[in-house]
Order: structure tokens, then sequence, then C-alpha cells
């Protein structure tokens, strides 16, 4: 019987169901790769280990180190997926130049102008002619690398690399704003 007659009656989609389930449960491996039926949370050896009422206190000492680790990777993760678009991008620039620079209003409203010309915003921006590529439209691309070596992807590592290379060569958005009025560049 073929699948679309079997689909047609009650009973058939019924089968359908049950075969697929069967399927699902019978076959573990997608494409000849095999993926893990548990998960497993190793916890330190030591003291911790053996719990009592007077060691309560140390576990969760040891246990929160981890869990605000994982509080600031997930931190990073949703920064890099809001900055993926022009809103997003332009929320984390401001929020890290505020944080990491002191720079306020005017000088974001440069930075604003500045990158809005140089790439719109867009962490995939590439210059094929002269090879610049993201938000900040470094160039050559690859000094983006001293922030990491995502740049390719994060647009996150271009907004830190781009407010970097700003600070270090002209000290404020509005002076690199200026370059690039003067000549086309910064």
């Amino acid at each position: 019987m073929s699948v679309k007659k079997l689909a047609s009656s009650k009973r058939g989609i019924w089968t359908l169901v049950a075969a697929t389930l069967i399927l699902t449960v019978a076959q573990p491996t997608a494409n000849g790769l095999d993926f893990p039926t548990t998960t497993r949370l190793n916890l330190p050896d030591g003291p911790a280990a053996s719990l009592t009422i007077s060691q309560d206190i140390s576990l969760s000492q040891s246990v929160a180190a981890p869990l605000s680790e994982m509080a600031k990777v997930a931190a990073m993760a949703h920064q890099v997926e809001l900055a993926r678009n022009m809103v997003g991008a332009k929320f984390v620039a401001r929020t890290i130049m505020t944080n990491e620079y002191s720079w306020g209003d005017d000088q974001y409203t440069c930075l604003n102008r500045l990158w809005t010309k140089e790439s719109h915003w867009n962490y995939k921006a590439h210059n094929y002619r002269s090879g610049a590529h993201g938000i900040a439209q470094a160039l050559p691309a690859t000094k983006m690398e001293i922030i990491s070596s995502d740049w390719r992807t994060n647009p996150v590592t271009q907004i830190r690399w781009g407010l970097h290379y700003i600070n270090l060569r002209y000290s404020t958005p509005c002076l690199a704003l200026a370059k690039f009025k003067r000549s086309h560049y910064y």
C-alpha cells in the first residue's frame, strides 16, 4: 500500500505514526552518526563528593562557580545573536562603548555615522576591492584576530576590535569620523 493511500485512511494515519515512532526508537543514529542517549554530570572528587549537611556550603560554592561561568557564556551568546542585525549591533556597540570606554551619546552619534558609511553595521560586509571586512571594515581583516579568531562570523568580535582600534588610533569615534570625512578612510 502506498504512503498516500495509507495516510488517507484513519487507520493508515495511525500506522504511519507507529512506523515513524518505531523507526525513531529503533534507529538511534542519523546518517551514521551516533548520538548519546544519556547525559552525564561529573562532579569533582573530594570532600564535596560525599555530601553531608555540614558540607552543603562547600558544594554550593563549588557548583556556583561553573554556573556563573555558564551564565557568562549564555550572555555572550545572546549578545552575539543580538548583534547579527543592525539594531542589535548598534545596541551592543553602545553598551560596550559606555561600559568599557566611557564614551557618551555624542561619541555614539559619530560612531553610528562612521560605521553606517563603512558597512551599514553589517558583520558580513566585505569590500572586494580593498579586502576590508566587517562592521568596522578592518584592513587587513586578520587584524581582528587580536580580539578573537571568530572575526568572520562574530559581530561582537568585530565591534570590540573596531572600538579598540578607534581608541588606540584616534582616542574617540568623533576624531575617527573627522579623519574619515577628510580622506574617506580611517
